[in-house]
């Protein structure tokens, strides 16, 4: 039965559900007289929903603490072994492969590299199906107890009725790749594990708005630097993040040709492929045959020698052009979007970090409009080189919570339609009927 707002009394005990875990999983352990006042919940709702967690095996006791003159409260969580997620980060040098249980913690995890930037569709597709299997055989975990698997890619995601997540990477050379199709026959899990593929940035900005530097903030842009530079924006209006094409906004008309195939993007300056391309046009010298990461490092090493010896001019020049490109790439997302908080993440921000930051802090406040800028912070992300992966894990976890700590698939079998389907479902025979007698 539908109430006034339109939702049923199943909406409202699964929204219940999802109350309690998601406190829990954020504040917990908690007792059920501290989750009445956290959820906005009666105490016999409360009583209820922990009782159906318990039972589901969701919900565990942790403990107990004194009361005030009573007795010791016992001490609710969310028990770590009810669920496990995979979480795949499709980078610019390898694939790699992580499984977590219900608290991301790491139970196994694989790298499978990408030799020389290849793309190629086949190969991504063979190293996630083998890594996944890899890394459920090392846990001993069944494929049934998986609530899904997250994959953070670079590019555009689309969801299409046929193909599910369609890919358009237009920098990689995936044009439309129906990458859940061809995972869902090459992995070949079980129809009810879910699969849940987006865009790496918003993958990393999840992870971190979660659980790193971006928690408290109700609004943020998380930036991914690396080979190629990407954004996404979180605020409460898009809870879960919005990725955008920020590496493509263009910083110099008729600049370098960006890998994408148009003049004076961002990434043609700012990313890490391009910052190595130049240092090398003016003269420098990065390592040969070895991966964008360690060359990098070699060329940060030649600014900024560990050892007080002189500095290579040419890589000084480029990282000190480079930071302010960035910065001022920074400058618009704040003059656009006034975030609380700018996070840099990525293999190549973390690299470049601290070192890196006070000069891209100066020139993003030099570019932007003052009163945005004063109130900004520019800090690097929190969580390493694997939060794009703990963030693709995030994605079937967030889902799992959305539906009060359901599976994919359960409780629907034998769930009879809404009357209206029913009653339209009912007409369309008549009513084609008619159309035809009347032709």
């Amino acid at each position: 039965m539908a109430g006034r707002s339109g939702r049923t009394v199943r909406d409202l005990r699964r929204g219940n559900r999802t109350a309690v875990l998601r406190r829990l999983y954020f504040d917990g352990p908690m007792s059920r007289f501290e989750l009445g006042p956290a959820t906005g919940l009666s105490s016999g709702s409360i009583s209820n929903v922990v009782s159906e967690l318990v039972a589901d095996g969701l919900v565990e006791e942790a403990g107990s603490v004194d009361s005030d003159g009573g007795r010791p409260r016992t001490l609710l969580r969310v028990s770590p072994a009810s669920g496990h997620m995979i979480g795949v980060d499709v980078g610019e040098t390898r694939v790699r492969v992580e499984l977590f249980d219900l608290t991301l913690t790491e139970l196994a995890r694989t790298d499978r590299p990408l030799e020389h930037r290849g793309y190629d569709v086949d190969v991504v597709v063979g190293h996630i199906r083998d890594g996944v299997a890899e890394v459920l055989a090392a846990a001993g975990i069944a494929p049934e107890r998986l609530l899904g698997v997250g994959i953070g890619v670079p590019g555009i995601v689309e969801r299409t009725a046929e193909d599910g997540a369609v890919v358009h990477g237009q920098t990689i050379g995936w044009p439309a790749v129906p990458l859940e199709s061809l995972l869902r026959e090459a992995c070949r899990l079980p129809d009810s594990v879910p699969y849940f593929t987006d865009n790496g940035a918003k993958t990393l900005g999840q992870a971190e708005m979660w659980f790193g530097a971006g928690r408290g903030a109700h609004n943020a842009a998380v930036v991914l630097f690396g080979s190629g530079v990407g954004a996404s924006l979180v605020s409460d209006d898009v809870e879960y993040g919005r990725a955008v094409e920020w590496g493509h906004l263009t910083v110099r008309v008729r600049g370098r040709r960006c890998r994408c195939g148009a003049l004076g993007c961002l990434e043609a300056y700012a990313g890490a492929e391009a910052l190595l391309e130049r240092w090398e046009e003016q003269g420098g010298r990065p390592p040969e045959g070895v991966d964008e990461e360690t060359a990098l490092t070699a060329m940060l090493a030649a600014a900024y020698p560990a050892d007080g010896g002189t500095a290579d001019p040419v890589a000084l020049a480029v990282l000190e052009e480079t930071a302010e490109y960035l910065g001022a790439g920074l400058s618009d997302l704040i003059n656009l979007f006034q975030p609380e908080r700018i996070l840099i993440g990525g293999w190549a921000g973390l690299q470049l970090g601290s070192r890196f930051l006070p000069a891209v802090r100066a020139h993003a406040t030099s570019y932007a409009l003052r009163h945005p800028a004063g109130r900004v912070t520019i800090d690097l992300g929190a969580l390493g080189p694997d939060a794009v992966t703990v963030g693709a894990a995030i994605l079937p976890l967030a889902d799992f919570f959305a539906h009060g700590g359901r599976r994919a698939g359960s409780g629907t079998e034998g769930t009879p339609p809404p009357a209206w389907q029913a009653s339209m479902e009912e007409r369309a025979p008549r009513a084609s009927l008619e159309q035809r007698t009347a032709h």
